[in-house]
């Protein structure tokens, strides 16, 4: 049975008293029912005002008929350790109205002293239906939901402030009141909103999906109620990006752990004070997880970029594959954003051909999230309806995790390339007969000159595993290569001015350029063949 007994009347009577709510009284009662706190706020402050009315002089259990389990004990202690300090100097006096109709008058407040509000209007249901009404109006699918609230930062000042009172008050009883064993008020909060939320959105609440409602609340007075602490314990508040206010929630309860009591009390009021104004529901936000859509693409255009190509601000290309594949994506699932990753990339003038290239797209907060086997192939044919210059494969929907694979180990897999080579001098077919018995060739590769804007200066190692020469005229053949994933093939031909060691140029003793490259195959098993 989770109930108050006769040790709780005096917290009960003091905390009335001094203008706190009914629900934050049974947090600091360190009652553990959930079903308690979801009791109508009036039949609540019926039955402590009940509660206090029995002049029971028995340690008996008394009212609050409930079955859940207590999770929270209150501590008895009969030492009064080194730190135990006695600030009844420095807090304020309540005097402990024995006339019930003195108590009636005094708890009858409008907004509770400790949590500004947040345990008393804003688990109403017109303020629930208020959160229902955003949630549907932003037309997200999902079947069941997470709950997160923001809170003011002041109201850890406010809690702090009320425990100091009551564990003064419990100490004159001889018991102790650890500031852990107090119910947390966003605990408390989603005890009494989860149930209201689930029958409104006809929906279960859920800790571990990927669809978030959440709401942010705020004071007006935050940063005139924590200033105190800023001067207290400086190294605490730092500025820092993207914050309007160095008031943080972790800021302060960093604060408020390091601040002395005696110097707390000096500067804060103990009780708090009734607060004049109510917090404000500030953003009422949706959030659905991020989904992730894999598959192969190939690149058929040798004047498209993998990704947007801009350079000071200006578009040197109209599209890119990344563009003609998330466009569709991104209409079909309604998402904010997307963020395009793949295995390897070829540059602009270069083709990819056989099986393709992996690729994931992660879909940022996605409107809609229910896609059968069948849809995700109709939108594939979408996506190859649309362009020439790309066609996907195996499009399909997969985990986060999944996306993984595509990245292990991609400097040992291997791909395959065709080049075609124009050298200056003369050659015939036994001049480049030779390319076919090399294996594992060893490279020496400086950073191209090309890429040295984005890539640090480093000599990298890579393998040419084989070559395959096609003879084609005296100038020209063509060259086919599997190599180690994250060579240089442009380099290895030409190169690079002697950065490239050896290349095509130094094996044929002549100067060797490439014409023509194709990207034939990207040998990394992911995603799975459909």
């Amino acid at each position: 049975m989770s109930s108050l007994t006769e040790k709780d009347r005096p917290v009960v009577q003091l905390l009335l008293n001094t203008g706190t709510c009914p629900r934050c009284i049974l947090r600091f009662c360190c009652v553990g029912s959930q079903t308690l706190y979801r009791h109508p706020y009036k039949e609540l402050m019926k039955d402590l005002k009940e509660f206090l009315k029995n002049n029971q002089e028995k340690e008996d259990t008394v009212c609050f008929d409930v079955a859940d389990p207590p999770c929270k004990r209150i501590r008895l202690e009969h030492t009064e350790g080194p730190d135990d300090v006695n600030h009844s100097a420095e807090l304020q006096q309540i005097p402990l109205v024995n006339d019930e109709n003195t108590a009636t008058e005094n708890s009858a407040v409008k907004v509770c002293n400790v949590c500004l509000g947040i345990l008393q209007e804003f688990c109403e249901a017109d303020f629930v239906k208020k959160v229902c009404q955003k949630v549907n109006s932003a037309d997200y699918q999902f079947t069941s939901f997470v709950f997160s609230v923001s809170l003011p930062p002041q109201l850890s000042v406010r809690e702090h402030a009320a425990w100091l009172l009551v564990k003064q008050e419990m100490g004159n009883l001889g018991l102790s009141l650890a500031k852990d064993d107090i119910v947390q008020l966003k605990e408390a909060y989603k005890w009494i909103i989860h149930p209201q939320l689930s029958e409104e959105l006809s929906v279960p609440a859920d800790g571990k999906v990927l669809f978030e409602v959440s709401v942010v609340f705020a004071h007006p007075e935050t940063d005139k109620e924590c200033h105190f602490l800023a001067t207290a314990c400086p190294d605490c508040f730092k500025p820092a990006k993207n914050k309007q206010s160095v008031f943080t929630r972790m800021a302060v309860i960093k604060a408020l752990e390091k601040i002395k009591e005696e110097d707390f009390l000096k500067h804060f009021p103990c009780p708090p004070s009734s607060p004049k104004n109510l917090c404000d529901a500030l953003e009422i936000q949706c959030n659905n997880g991020a989904v992730f859509v894999a598959g192969r693409y190939n690149k058929y255009a040798r004047n498209l970029p993998q990704t947007p190509w801009i350079i000071d601000g200006e578009r040197k290309l109209e599209s890119s594959v990344e563009e003609l594949i998330s466009e569709h994506l991104m209409a079909e699932f309604k998402a904010d954003s997307f963020n395009f990753s793949s295995s390897g990339r070829e540059d602009v003038d270069v083709r990819t051909l056989g099986n393709g290239r992996p690729f994931a797209i992660e879909l940022v907060n996605p409107r809609r999230i229910h896609f059968t086997a069948e849809k995700m192939k109709g939108l594939q044919q979408t996506i190859n309806n649309s362009s020439d210059k790309i066609q996907v494969r195996d499009l399909q929907l997969v985990t986060r995790e999944a996306i993984g694979r595509m990245k292990e180990g991609e400097e040992e897999k291997t791909k395959t390339y065709s080049a075609l080579i124009w050298t200056d001098k003369a050659i015939q077919k036994e001049d480049i007969a030779f390319l076919d018995d090399i294996k594992e060739l060893k490279l020496d590769q400086k950073t191209p000159l090309r890429v040295l804007h984005r890539r640090p200066l480093a000599v990298r190692c890579r393998i040419i595993h084989t070559m395959k020469s096609e003879y084609i005229d005296e100038h020209h053949f063509r060259l086919h290569l599997k190599t180690q994933a994250g060579t240089y093939i442009k380099e290895f031909v030409h190169g690079d001015f002697g950065r490239t060691k050896p290349n095509i140029g130094s094996l044929l003793n002549r100067t060797a350029d490439i014409l023509e490259l194709d990207v034939e195959s990207v040998d990394v098993d992911w995603p799975p063949t459909l």
